[in-house]
This record gives structure tokens, sequence and C-alpha cells, in this order.
């Protein structure tokens, strides 16, 4: 294969996380970040490119001018928009599923339908538009539940209530008071389940799959599960789940919805991730997304052994040679950074500092998520997750140790994170 160009879409840790990764091939000569973070700025062999992620014109005469070989669409908003149907009209590989398949996360009501049609296992459920039409189902649900925005909210539309008046005030902040805007105009009602929670990835090319190490996020926003839900505060990899386990999610979950997605004429070559609750009666799917989760790529892609651009390759062409991805006998967990306000309004523009002595420790790497670089080169923040501080090790325990001792080098002004990721008090 010769030497490629790679387009990269996208700002946040999940890119500079791929970044990093591309870097590493042999295969890959340049990569184009659009529009990329201070992180991506100084990766090897990559460049920022100031480009809007769903301006596709611009993209794609850009990809052109280049020679750009493969796109990868990192966050679920292009995707959703047809991020990839755009480029295949062009001419141009993208790495992704089509607008048809990514609604696999961009309607969560599309979803649940889904996988009822195809016996996935999931919690029962009902989707509403209609205010008064949900309420009358809230109040006559014999199980607890949880709020669902259908649409993409940033991994911040999900809500738990833990009284009947919080369940009513979510539903009344999505269907009437517009608060989550479009994504919460239609509402998924859904049994609350109960077990441990693991995220599932695949890459995949329309037929066949190759798994990832399963990984676990941490949505709340402070120690012990508590507070808002957060588009995540840190993770670890592997989870714990046996190879009967892993079989299973496979057998029930992600090659059931690889061959129903292709029945139906949509085809899914991309990452597809599944969050899963491992209930007592075995794994149920609380939700599907469309690519790489993040903080989860930040944990995962540090175990890969093999070369990331020759699998993204692959899979976009519906070539996946699962036999050929292979992954570290190692352990790998991340916490993040988060500015002051976060996960409401948050501060920008602070200058962060002992960012040099964290990526001299010992198997850490720092990936940027908001983050800029000024008119003088210090890096400041600019999104509400500014940093994930990653490190591996020979297991989970070495890994955490590695992360909190590099964290605690890194300072912003409000700056918080959770100090508990990968301990069995957090999940």
């Amino acid at each position: 294969m010769p030497m490629s160009r790679v387009l990269l879409l996208g700002s946040g840790g999940r890119e500079h996380a791929l970044a990093w990764k591309l870097a590493q091939s042999p295969q890959v000569e340049r990569i184009f970040v659009a529009p990329g973070n201070a992180g991506t700025a100084c990766e090897a062999k990559c460049v920022n490119v100031g480009l809007a992620v769903t301006d596709w014109p611009a993209l794609i005469r850009f990809a052109r001018e280049q020679g750009v070989g493969l796109v990868v669409i990192g966050p679920e908003d292009p995707l959703a928009a047809g991020a990839v149907d755009a480029f295949a009209a062009a001419g141009i590989p993208a790495f992704g599923p089509t607008a048809a398949a990514a609604r696999i996360e961009a309607s969560k009501a599309f979803a649940r339908a889904f996988m009822a049609r195809y016996g996935i296992p999931s919690p029962r459920y009902q989707a509403f538009t209609d205010y008064d039409a949900a309420l009358a189902f809230l109040r006559r649900a014999d199980f607890p539940v949880v709020i669902k925005a259908s649409g993409l909210a940033a991994g911040k539309g999900v809500i738990v209530p833990a009284a009947a008046d919080e369940a009513v005030a979510a539903l009344r902040a999505m269907l009437i008071e517009d608060r989550f805007g479009p994504a919460g105009r239609e509402v998924v009602i859904e049994e609350r389940l109960e077990g441990r929670e693991v995220s599932v990835l695949a890459f995949c090319d329309g037929e066949r799959l190759a798994l990832m190490p399963a990984a676990q996020d941490h949505k709340r926003v402070y120690e012990g599960d508590r507070g808002p839900n957060t588009g995540g505060m840190g993770a670890f990899a592997p989870a714990p789940a046996d190879e009967t386990l892993l079989e299973t999610m496979v057998a029930t979950i992600l090659q059931p919805t690889l061959a129903g997605l292709a029945a139906e004429g949509t085809p899914y070559r991309g990452v597809l991730y599944a969050g899963l609750m491992l209930t007592a009666a075995g794994p149920k799917v609380l939700e599907f997304n469309c690519r790489f989760g993040d903080p989860e790529t930040q944990v995962i892609l540090p175990l890969l052994a093999s070369d990331l651009f020759t699998i993204l390759h692959d899979c976009a062409h519906g070539g996946l040679r699962p036999e050929t991805v292979r992954w570290h006998a190692a352990a790998a967990l991340c916490v993040v950074a988060a500015a002051a306000g976060y996960p409401g309004a948050y501060d920008r523009g602070d200058v962060i500092v002992g960012l040099e002595a964290a990526a001299a420790c010992v198997g850490v790497k720092i990936f940027h998520a908001g983050t800029t670089l000024d008119a003088d080169g210090r890096v400041r923040t600019a999104g509400g997750r500014v940093l994930a501080v990653t490190a591996w090790g020979d297991d989970l325990a070495q890994a955490r140790t590695r992360a909190y001792d590099a964290m605690s080098t890194v300072a912003f002004r409000g700056m918080h994170y959770r100090r508990d990721i990968g301990t069995r008090s957090s999940s």
C-alpha cells in the first residue's frame, strides 16, 4: 500500500488519540486535522486545518487538493449529518457509517425500534413527541424509568430521576421548554436497568467485526457517581469481561445489529459502540453509538498492537481482516481534567501549566480536548473537558497510579477531576 494522507475530522480528546495512533503507521505520510486542538497541532505528522466538520464543499475541495486517501470522522454530529455520504459521492473513501446507519445513535427512538425488530436484548420502552401522552405513560409505568432525549445531546440527554417529580420535570424540559433543542423534541422513556455498565466497541466493515477490549466510562461529574451526567470524566480498559461474556455480547448484540442493518439496506462500516448493562438476565443495550467513544478511545488505542490506519482503511473498503487486529496484554486508564463550571457553563482561556512534566512521566500520554494555542504558544483552555491524562501499565493498578501521578503536575484555574476512576466505588 502506498503512503497515504489522512483527513481527520474533530477537535476533542478522541481525535487527538486517533491522530497520535494513526501517526504511528508507516503507511501514513501526513494527517490533516479539521479543526484539531493544541495537542494535534504539536503531534508528529499532523497539521491543523481551519475547516468546520460539516462544511462538506470545503472539506471535499481540501481533500482533493491534498490527495487525501482516507477521511476519518471522529464526532457523531457530522456522521449523523451525512459526512460519509458526502465524501462517497465525491469518490473519497471515508471511515464511518452513512447517515442512515448512524441513526443507531442519532435517534434513540429508531434504535429502540430496531432492537425490538431484531430481538436484541434491551429494556422496555416507549417513545413520545407529545407531553401529555408521555406523562400518562410515565404515571402508569410499573418500573423505575430513565428519560432520554432521542436525538444527539453530547452525552447529556439522559436523565435518571430519583423521584417522580424529577421525571416529570425532565419531560417538561424536553417536550415543553425545549431545553435540549431538536434533540429533545422526541423522548424515550425506558426501564432503568440494574447491574454493571460496560462499553464494547468493534471495528466493522458491513459484515465482519473485530472486537476491541471492553472499557468502562465514568459519566457522572463527581466521585462516587454523584452529580449530573457529562461527556465522560474518565475510563479504563480492559473492563472485567471474560471470554464467555464477550462471546455472548457478540452473538446476541453486535452481530445481530450488523446483520439487521445490512438487511435493511444500510450496511454498517465504522466503529459500532454498544453501551451495555450487565443485568442478572444477561447483557442488555443501554445505547448504541456510531463512532469511537470519548474518553474510551483514549484508553483503547494505547492497547492496540496493530496498525490503526490499515484497520480503518480495510473497514472503509469492506475488507476487514479480524484475525489481524491484535492487542497488547496491558491496561490503560485516563482521567479527564475539566474546566470550572463543567458540565454547566464553563470558563475558557485559562493557561494550562505542567504539561511538559506530565508528558515526561513513564507510560503517560496527555490527550488534549478543549485546548488552544495562544499567540505566544501557550496552551489555554477552550472547552468543558480540557485534557485526558492517560497512562498504561502491566495492570490497572499501575496504570491508575501513573495517571494520577501525572495529573498531579497539571494545573489551570478552576480545574477539577474525579479521584476515583478505576476504583470499586466508581461505575
